[in-house]
Order: structure tokens, then C-alpha cells, then sequence
């Protein structure tokens, strides 16, 4: 038998790390305010020099330029934290606190900023200003853009999920899953905060619309010079780039709920991996497409390629954790593209989004399956197209049509986005998406046995062992969905293979470490079986677990697999107290969407500023074409 392990606590954080981590936030919290207030009544030289740079780059007010570049930035080392983390916690297991996980310092940089960007946004423009028409009224002499009141609700929303995180480890144990329900109301935010970057950027540009607009027919004052070396920074000032980055951040956002799929560690249904790759790409794709256009969507692919591939090697070669796969989109966005030229994105929105929709959950299925048999950890099987098609047509359909929703509120198309019934139609495709979310979840154990015999091919102290397996009966393993061996929180990168058919219902696995605190076992999903049967599993007194043994041939059951992943969930909690805190984190989690909803329908239905007209001498002789609406 292995030693008891003194492993970090199954259930809260050290209470001392809780506190520097709370106090620390707190500092850099109040700080903000402050400053806040500060800028409100004597505005600051550095900030006035900022907001000079802004105008002269970009041409956009420092009420939002300048939370935005923090927010853009901000999101780098948030996602970079989340991917980090991930690998981990599969490669090492949990931690001691937030403050022994390398990882919760980029989630933290990367929250705080965007809590930053968004306080800022509502505190930079001067008493009196009303920054852009869609703008809310604080007090009578201060107006807050709403784009920059939803980036503070969202980093705000996230960052009390770290202490409602301690809070849930504490009451029902740690859930070492990606979809734990606190860690679903942490990965919201972020994405809550994409979407309110685009509103931030195109309120500023209507305010700048409605001064030049102001001035028709006055002189206009040259723009402040900027220090050279930004000057590269221009590009980033062109409507379609805007739109290009948003929407590839969007897309970046929108994949961090593919994690554990990423990583060949999925603790749900295989059907889930297609679904929710049809979504996001219906969903950003469709947003990006009508808002910048053509030039827009390949900015969008290009930017979320670039940084997944970055993240996919800091993470896994540069610091040696296990290695996260993620779909590339180049087909979804080439059927986004089709249905916007032969039905028309601008012309049809609706018809659009819903065609897309269908092309990427249908083609796009098909295509992410040929992916998945080259790159992907665990391979789709041919078997389940049928219905990974079947559900994620529908979902993508709707994210689709959210995705048409969130872009007539940015182009405020006002007799679109105003429609009762249209509103009415994007809350129908939510629940159209969490209908079909909530109906993959359910998941049994068959009643089987799994006979297993070892083979040594390493010898201890660190044993590995190859395993021949049979089932009874035999055809709880035939047509599987997956049936794989996996070792994890070793202290090196997972292990993860698909067990060899060696004989008629007599199946092998490849090599498995069974010592030390690897957690070595065999998986099997078909239709809704999740099962599970442990090789070799640690004794951990934390829990307290005892340690299961691996002899050269042993005979065991096959469990709920949730038994095995999730060994430090705590088996004594009522059902009730489950349910209820599903309940407040997804009643919390439909608030922050309402409030994006609002936030959309007040900015598409504000007054748009009328253009300013061109001076006699410079009017061209015949007319432009209309260039991208920018977010």
C-alpha cells in the first residue's frame, strides 16, 4: 500500500491565503475608486495626456479608448490564467489556496483590469458630458457610457466567484470540473465583458460622430500629436479591425467552455463537444460578419488562431503541462461567409443568422469531426454524427439569431433591434440553447462488472502496468462512444488513450502509472452511460479516501463516473442544498445576460448622430461606398 498522502484540503482554501487574496483586492479596489473620484473633480495629468493619444491614434474619445486598450489587454493574461489553470489542476491536482496556484495570479490581473477598464469608463468623461446617446444617468452631472457600466458589472460578476468558489469547496467539497457551477459564474464574466467592449467602442464613435457633427461647417482643430512610436498603432483604429478583434475575442471567450474537452478530460457527454463548437462559432462568427464585414471575420479567425496556438505552446511545451487541443473554425467562418453572400447579412439579417446557423451546425459538425480524428484528444466515431447534427443544429440555429440580436444592437438598427417580437425571439433562443444543454445531462452506470489483468512493464517504485479488459456483459463496451484509459495528477501531463480491441470483447490499454498520487482508470460513455472503473487511486486523507489497490488481476464494478473524477466532492450534502446553490448561480448567471440584453436594446435604440457633411472643397464628385458600422 502506498503511504497516506498529505495532500492540499479537499474542502476550503487556507483561511490565511483567503485573506491576503481578499485584503489585496480590496486594496486595488478601493484604489480605483479613489482615483475614480479624484479624476471626477481635478482630472489627471496622465490621464489627459492618455486621452490626447486616443484622439490623435484613433480618433475615439478617452472615455473609451482608454478603458478599452486596458480591457483588451486585461483579457490576455485572464485567458492564458484560465488555460493555465486548467492543466494544472488535470496534471497536479488541487491546490492549497489561490495563492499556491501560479495561475490565479493572471486570472486575478486579468479581473481586476477589466474591473479597471470598466470603472474607468464610467468615471472619465467630465461633469456634465453625456458620453454617447445610449448613455445612463449616475447623478445630474454625471452620465456613464453603458458600455462601460456592463464591463464593470461583468469583472465585478467574476471576481465574487472567487470567494463563492472557497465558499462552495467548503459546503460540498471540491469539484474538480471545468462546469462547476461557481466556476461557470467565473468564465461568464469575461465573455460578458467582451460584449461590453464593443458596445464601449461603438458609443465612443458616436460621440465623436455627434462633435464632428457639431462642428459642421467650423474649422477643426488639429489632432494632438502622438509620440511616434505609436503610430503603428493607427491600423487598430480602422472600424473592420475593431470589429475583427472584438469578434475574435469573442470567439476566444466563447471556447473557454470546451476546457476539459480540450484537454481529453470531458466529464459529460461527447454530444456536448459538438454542440457548444457549433454555438460559438454561430454566435461570434454571425456577430463579427454583420457588424465589420468580409475583412472583419478574417481578423476574427486570424487573432483567435494566433493566441490559441500561443497559449496552446506557453502552456504545454514552454511550461510542460499537458498540451490543450482546440478547433480551428476555418470551415464554420467559410459558411458564415456563404450565407452572408447569397442570403445577405445586412439585407436578410435574420435569414442570415438562422442560415448560418444551420450550415455551421450541420457542415460544420461534419468538418469538426474530420478535425477531431487528427488533433482533437478523444475522436468523434463516425456513430454519433446523426445526433451530434440533431443537437447542435438547433443550438447553433439560436446562437445564430442571438448572434443577429447582439449585432443590430451595435448598428442600432433600431426597427430590428426594438421589435418586441425579436426581443422576445432572442430570449426563445436561449432557452432553446439551454433546453437542449439541460436534456445531454443526464447520465447512468449500467450494471457490469470489468475483469482486469496487469502486465508490469515498469517496475516500482514507479510502476506502470498494461491492463487486459473484459467486461460482463460484453456489450456494455461495444459501440462506445469512448472507451479510454486515463491517468492524471501525477505531477506530469495527462495520460489519455483509446483502449485496443485484442480479441473479440477482450480489450487492452496502453501503458498506466499506477503509483505515487496518479489516478489511473478506464472510461466508459456510450449514449448516456458515464462509467467508470478505478485501476489505481491514491489514499488521500483529506477526504479521507483509502487507496485502491492494483493487483495483477482483480475483478470490480462499474461506477458513476463522477465517483472517480470528482473523489473530493462530499457524498453527505442534500439534494436540496445542491440544487438550490444551481439555482442562485443560474438565476445570477441569467441577471448578467439580461443586463447585456439591456444593455444592447438601449444602444440600438438610441438617436443615431447625423453624419457630418463633407466641406464643399473636399466633397467627393460621386458617391463611396459605405464602409463596415464599427463595434
Amino acid at each position: 500500500m502506498s503511504p497516506m498522502l498529505a495532500a492540499p484540503s479537499a474542502g476550503g482554501a487556507e483561511t490565511t491565503q483567503v485573506l491576503l487574496v481578499t485584503a489585496a483586492a480590496s486594496l486595488v479596489v478601493g484604489a480605483l475608486v479613489l482615483v475614480g473620484l479624484r479624476q471626477r473633480t481635478k482630472p489627471l495629468a496622465v490621464i489627459a495626456m492618455w486621452e490626447r493619444w486616443s484622439r490623435s491614434l484613433g480618433g475615439l474619445p478617452g472615455w473609451a479608448a482608454i478603458p478599452a486598450s486596458i480591457a483588451a489587454i486585461a483579457l490576455i493574461p485572464c485567458l492564458l490564467g484560465l488555460i493555465w489553470d486548467e492543466s494544472l489542476h488535470i496534471d497536479n491536482g488541487r491546490d492549497a489556496g489561490p495563492l499556491a496556484n501560479p495561475s490565479h495570479y493572471l486570472l486575478l490581473l486579468g479581473l481586476l483590469g477589466g474591473l479597471a477598464a470598466g470603472w474607468l469608463a464610467v468615471v472619465l468623461p467630465k461633469p456634465g458630458e453625456r458620453p454617447g446617446p445610449a448613455a445612463v444617468r449616475i447623478t445630474s452631472q454625471w452620465y456613464a457610457p453603458v458600455g462601460g457600466l456592463l464591463i464593470t458589472a461583468a469583472s465585478s460578476f467574476s471576481l465574487l466567484g472567487f470567494p463563492l468558489d472557497d465558499l462552495s469547496h467548503r459546503l460540498f467539497g471540491q469539484d474538480v470540473t471545468l462546469w462547476g457551477t461557481t466556476h461557470l459564474w467565473m468564465m461568464v464574466g469575461p465573455v460578458v465583458s467582451v460584449l461590453g467592449l464593443m458596445i464601449l467602442l461603438r458609443e465612443g464613435r458616436l460621440a465623436m460622430r455627434a462633435e464632428r457633427s457639431s462642428r459642421d461647417g467650423v474649422e477643426a482643430s488639429p489632432r494632438p500629436a502622438a509620440p511616434a512610436l505609436l503610430a503603428p498603432l493607427r491600423v487598430l483604429a480602422r472600424p473592420e479591425v475593431q470589429a475583427g478583434l472584438a469578434g475574435g475575442g469573442f470567439l476566444l471567450g466563447l471556447t473557454i467552455f470546451q476546457g476539459e474537452f480540450d484537454y481529453g478530460v470531458p466529464q459529460f457527454r461527447l454530444l456536448y463537444h459538438p454542440v457548444i463548437i457549433a454555438g460559438a462559432a454561430a454566435l461570434a462568427l454571425v456577430v463579427t460578419r454583420i457588424v465589420g464585414g468580409r475583412v472583419a471575420l478574417v481578423w476574427a479567425l486570424g487573432f483567435y488562431l494566433a493566441t490559441r496556438s500561443a497559449y496552446t505552446v506557453i502552456v504545454g511545451p514552454v511550461f510542460g503541462q499537458s498540451v490543450a487541443h482546440f478547433p480551428l473554425y476555418l470551415v464554420e467562418a467559410g459558411l458564415v461567409e456563404l450565407a452572408a453572400v447569397t442570403v445577405g447579412a445586412r439585407r436578410r439579417p435574420v435569414a442570415f443568422g438562422l442560415v448560418a446557423g444551420a450550415l455551421v451546425g450541420s457542415v460544420g459538425v461534419l468538418a469538426e469531426f474530420a478535425w477531431s480524428q487528427v488533433w482533437m484528444p478523444i475522436a468523434w466515431p463516425a456513430h454519433i454524427l446523426p445526433a451530434a447534427i440533431a443537437v447542435s443544429l438547433p443550438v447553433a440555429a439560436a446562437s445564430g439569431l442571438l448572434g443577429v440580436f447582439i449585432a443590430a444592437g451595435l448598428r442600432q438598427e433600431t426597427s430590428l433591434i426594438g421589435s418586441r417580437g425579436f426581443q422576445l425571439s432572442a430570449v426563445a433562443a436561449v432557452a432553446v440553447i439551454g433546453v437542449v444543454l439541460a436534456g445531454l445531462r443526464p447520465t447512468d452506470a449500467p450494471p457490469a462488472q470489468v475483469s482486469v489483468t496487469l502486465e508490469d512493464v515498469r517496475p516500482a517504485p514507479n510502476r506502470e502496468v498494461v491492463a487486459t479488459v473484459r467486461f460482463d456483459p460484453p456489450e456494455a463496451a461495444r459501440d462506445a462512444d469512448w472507451l479510454r484509459s486515463i491517468s492524471y495528477q501525477g505531477g506530469e501531463p495527462l495520460r489519455t488513450d483509446e483502449l485496443r480491441e485484442i480479441a473479440a470483447d477482450v480489450w487492452q490499454t496502453a501503458a498506466m502509472p499506477v503509483h505515487g498520487t496518479w489516478k489511473s482508470s478506464i472510461r466508459l460513455h456510450r449514449g448516456t452511460t458515464m462509467a467508470g472503473m478505478p485501476v489505481f487511486l491514491p489514499r488521500d486523507e483529506a477526504i479521507p479516501a483509502d487507496e485502491v489497490p492494483a493487483p495483477a488481476a482483480f475483478t470490480r464494478p462499474l461506477v458513476v463516473e463522477k465517483q472517480l473524477l470528482q473523489r473530493e466532492a462530499k457524498e453527505d450534502v442534500p439534494a436540496g442544498a445542491t440544487l438550490a446553490a444551481q439555482l442562485i448561480v443560474l438565476g445570477a448567471v441569467l441577471s448578467l445576460l439580461g443586463l447585456a440584453g439591456w444593455s444592447l436594446v438601449r444602444l440600438g435604440c438610441a438617436p443615431t448622430p447625423p453624419r457630418a457633411a463633407p466641406s464643399p472643397s473636399t466633397a467627393p464628385s460621386t458617391p463611396t461606398p459605405r464602409s463596415p458600422v464599427p463595434v
